[in-house]
């Protein structure tokens, strides 16, 4: 089979505007980027408004294994499937960043015959809208430290700065820094830091910002540091709001490109799915369900991490109804859930697969909680064998889930026919009662506790003397009645990536609290979650080269 690389750069893309037109999208509603490019105003939601949304489909995914489990892959050939059988479909992705993709982890654009393209430009610069929010982010830390270079006239502590800068690369050089350092007119010395940025706090307000002006009160509202006298200090008390609405006022218009078969796809937002809320944007998600039948969207890594905070965060703060979910597990990763490794996978092991499909089972079983009905996605490899698929298929049967098969990976829409038909059939057939896990008037220590019992069925969390601190602290503000957003392994239900299949009795420590007011979420941070990666020991961009033709070589 042809490399991802060589599928995509064969794919016979249209010009946008055929795309856009096929949408009903007007002229004047259409900002190109090129040919294969383009921005959608969101004038056309006020055009649309009373047009019925389509049906929102969410993509999730069993625990991450290094097997692979093909959750993008999955959305894009769906919605190829969809448009095979008749119904006019969007899918809606996040951007990929930089860092991974020079890193270690690659692009975000699907695989094989089931990939959004132009894939060169997706994985690097596409429209620009990372590079605006890392301008953003950046005017702001540069804002912060100059007052303080100024003469520090709202009393900001140095020591309580929180606001760290942004860069969109991996580079561990960076997490922990000192500025200032040189003469007195080379600023003040403290020590501060980088964080990647696709966990910048705009990068997640983008991504939930209703419009222009709801993106500008949220901008407004995040806390930088706090003064001598313990108070926050907010980016409206530096008078930044203006200046980074500025900058945003083309990001936060959704991007328009394809599929390889021309399916059209929203690639929007890619907000960082531990430490924030790891969706596509609402902007995105709503003008694609004002244009199409069916959205097929996704939420980053595995279902007690991605779908949890699609339905508790953006779900509810955009007043989205999903109408089903699809969860993709494949028989080689749940039988590393049962206890195999990785090269141990290519042979039949009925016994693994029934051990590992505990994992699937309890996500099914934390999917119904928030009463959207489900599908199993059963994304086939080669090395699968019929008794492997049968298992799988009694199993989710036992649990009164459908199942589609999915091979879109080597085939295409038509590789994905069989699970756009039960996505259809559950649509139609069943309906969805969504509703959040848990009432945000809680306290945060109730909410986590919540998360915690309901979706990873701990035993119960410790909170370490710091975040119970800082729980206090954000209560004394009044900035406690917010949902949270946990960030932890996407390895395991646990705190503890060792731990996979479907683990119990543990408890989840809770080392550190952060408030992100602009977003509207409080961060529970867990593990040793990092919000700056670093770089492995041979990173892919040592592969990577370009042609005197202009060929890209090594970038997936």
């Amino acid at each position: 089979m042809k490399t991802d690389v060589q599928i995509a750069q064969e794919a016979k893309m249209l010009p946008i505007t055929e795309i856009a037109q096929k949408l009903g999208i007007q002229e004047n509603e259409l900002e190109l980027y090129g040919r294969y490019k383009a921005k959608v105003s969101l004038d056309v939601l006020t055009r649309l408004k009373d047009k019925p949304d389509a049906k929102l489909v969410l993509v999730t995914a069993i625990s991450p294994t290094p097997a692979g489990e093909g959750k993008t892959t999955t959305n894009v050939g769906l919605s190829m499937g969809l448009n095979k059988i008749g119904k006019k479909t969007i899918t809606a992705l996040r951007e990929p960043s930089l860092g991974p993709c020079f890193g270690g982890k690659g692009g975000a654009a699907g695989r094989g015959y089931a990939q959004v393209v132009p894939i060169d430009d997706i994985n690097l610069h596409f429209t620009g809208d990372f590079h605006a929010i890392t301008s953003a982010h950046n005017l702001l830390a540069a804002m912060l430290d100059n007052h303080l270079h100024q003469g520090n006239a709202l009393n900001i502590d140095p020591k309580k700065v929180v606001w760290k800068r942004v860069l969109d690369m991996n580079d561990r050089s960076l997490r922990n820094i000192i500025v200032g350092l040189g003469g007195n007119g080379d600023g003040f010395v403290r020590q501060a830091g980088f964080d990647i940025t696709a966990a910048s706090e705009i990068m997640a307000i983008l991504c939930l910002s209703t419009s222009l002006a709801d993106m500008k009160d949220r901008l407004s509202k995040m806390v930088v540091a706090y003064n001598t006298t313990g108070e926050v200090i907010t980016a409206e008390d530096l008078k930044a709001t203006g200046a980074m609405t500025l900058l945003l006022k083309d990001a936060i218009k959704p991007n328009l490109v394809q599929t390889i078969e021309n399916t059209p796809a929203f690639i929007h937002g890619g907000s960082f799915a531990n430490i924030a809320h790891g969706c596509n944007s609402v902007m995105a998600t709503k003008v694609a369900l004002k244009l199409a039948d069916y959205v097929i969207t996704e939420a980053g890594f595995g279902a007690d991490l991605g779908a949890e905070k699609f339905f508790d965060i953006k779900c509810r703060f955009a007043g989205l109804n999903p109408d089903a979910v699809v969860i993709v597990a494949t028989v080689r990763a749940l039988k590393m859930h049962g206890g195999l490794q990785k090269n141990e996978l290519s042979g039949e092991n009925l016994d693994a697969l029934g051990k590992g499909i505990s994992n699937l089972e309890r996500h099914l079983e934390n999917l119904a909680k928030f009463g959207v009905p489900a599908v199993v996605a059963i994304n086939r490899f080669p090395a699968d064998t019929e008794a492997e698929l049968d298992l799988l298929r009694k199993k989710c049967a036992e649990k009164g889930a459908e199942v589609g098969l999915s091979e879109v990976f080597t085939k295409g829409g038509d590789g994905g026919i069989d699970l756009a038909e039960k996505v259809v059939q559950i649509c139609e057939t069943k309906k969805s009662n969504y509703k959040p896990l848990y009432a945000v008037e809680g306290t945060i220590e109730e909410k986590i506790s919540t998360i915690a019992r309901e979706i990873y069925h701990a035993a119960g969390v410790n909170f370490t003397l710091n975040a119970k601190k800082q729980m206090e602290d954000i209560e004394k503000h009044g900035l406690d009645k917010m949902p949270i957003c946990i960030a932890k392994t996407q390895y395991s239900f646990s705190d503890n990536a060792a731990l996979l299949g479907a683990p119990s009795g543990f408890k989840i420590t809770v080392r550190e609290v952060k408030v992100s007011a602009g977003a509207g979420f409080i961060v529970a941070i867990t593990g040793e979650i990092m919000t700056m990666p670093g770089l492995p020991k041979i990173p892919a961009a040592c592969g990577m080269d370009i042609t005197e033709t202009g060929e890209i070589l090594g970038l997936s």
